[in-house]
């Protein structure tokens, strides 16, 4: 690792040993790149360790289950993925990062052998190989949306903005916020091509943003950017079918507004039992219960995200916490999570400038 590649000023004293959480933030906003935390395992308490500015504007980051690779996006043009392998001193870059074929990589996932990007500014998805040790290869194969939506200044293109398989890992779905669309996609395992296998559409100029899955499978929940809604879809890995049933409001206001509201993460508890949405602009955090089933969220309350413009909303590997990247008050803020009512209790929070995404390797 160059000594450029190194921020200093943020170190911490890593006592525990244990979990780390990693935080994207960007860059070109005075960002100090990817910032690793040591985790409380007592509180899910943050304390700073490091920080690593390998490229630009690494704005949201993905862990390998099998090899704890951590892979980010460099949100730029031309876009690119960088990969980092974790030591005891920090992150260790896997050479230099590789081109993505697109520009403005949002969002990325990890699956099998395969590193998948959702290129916002350009359109498109992109499938990298990855070697033995995880490290991503090229070229990337490709994958162009087409279409647009009614609101000119956001929708005059395709801007894909997630990419992830589904439980099965048959299929892989793009969000596409500037074509009102989902696409469901099929992986060629010889080259790692993808190919759209199905279009969901939905209500013109809603934006979407992200997508969870509920824990059975069986029911995805769409969030919505241009408007603060979150649509309710059956999912059939079978066929690979995605259909809307329901829309649900997760904020007041019609949303588009200068200061939004603008929904930004949609997080689905572990037990199936709640389902939270960061809002930017309202800077809120809200509640859905699914007590009445997977297909009924109810609104149940909001509580403030603890900052500024919630860019990312992540739950703990255990569910009991929520931990929200503000990205323009630089912070991550952590919450306890009622285990009754799902309703999240502020617990502290530590300064990240520009801070974009946490996972939790």
């Amino acid at each position: 690792m160059d000594s450029d590649d190194i921020v200093d000023g943020v170190d911490g004293t890593d006592r525990g040993g244990g979990q780390r959480a990693h935080i994207g933030s960007f860059t070109s906003g005075g960002g100090r790149g990817v910032t690793t935390a040591a985790v409380d395992p007592a509180t899910g308490a943050l304390t700073v360790l490091s920080a690593v500015r390998a490229v630009e504007d690494p704005s949201y980051l993905a862990v390998a289950r099998d090899t704890g690779v951590l892979y980010a996006v460099s949100e730029a043009e031309p876009g690119a993925v960088a990969a980092f392998r974790p030591t005891a001193g920090g992150l260790e870059p896997l050479g230099p990062a590789v081109r993505v074929g697109g520009s403005g990589p949002t969002h990325l996932s990890v699956a099998g052998r395969r590193l998948f990007t959702a290129n916002y500014t350009s359109g498109s998805v992109s499938s990298l190989p990855l070697d033995a040790d995880g490290r991503p290869g090229g070229p990337a194969s490709v994958l162009a949306h087409r279409g647009s939506g009614p609101d000119s200044g956001r929708q005059e293109r395709p801007h894909a903005h997630q990419v992830l398989t589904d439980p099965t890992g048959r299929w892989v779905l793009s969000v596409d916020l500037g074509t009102d669309s989902v696409r469901v996609c099929a992986l060629d395992p010889a080259t790692g091509a993808l190919r759209v296998h199905a279009e969901t559409v939905l209500r013109a100029g809603t934006g979407p943003r992200h997508l969870a899955f509920h824990p059975d499978g069986a029911v995805v929940y769409v969030l919505h950017e241009l408007e603060p809604q979150l649509t309710v879809c059956r999912w059939d890995p079978a066929s690979g079918r995605l259909d809307p049933v329901a829309e649900v409001p997760v904020a007041s206001g019609a949303g588009g507004g200068a200061v939004g509201p603008y929904p930004s993460a949609v997080v689905v508890s572990p037990d199936g039992r709640f389902v939270w949405v960061a809002v930017r602009g309202a800077d809120t955090i809200a509640t859905l219960s699914l007590a009445g089933g997977a297909e009924k969220p109810q609104l149940t309350g909001t509580v403030a995200c603890g900052g500024s413009w919630p860019r990312d909303l992540v739950a703990d590997p255990s569910g009991r916490r929520l931990y929200a990247a503000n990205e323009h008050s630089g912070d991550v803020t952590w919450f306890d999570v009622d285990p009754l009512t799902g309703r999240p209790r502020r617990a502290g929070s530590v300064a990240v400038p520009a801070a974009t995404c946490v996972v939790f390797a």
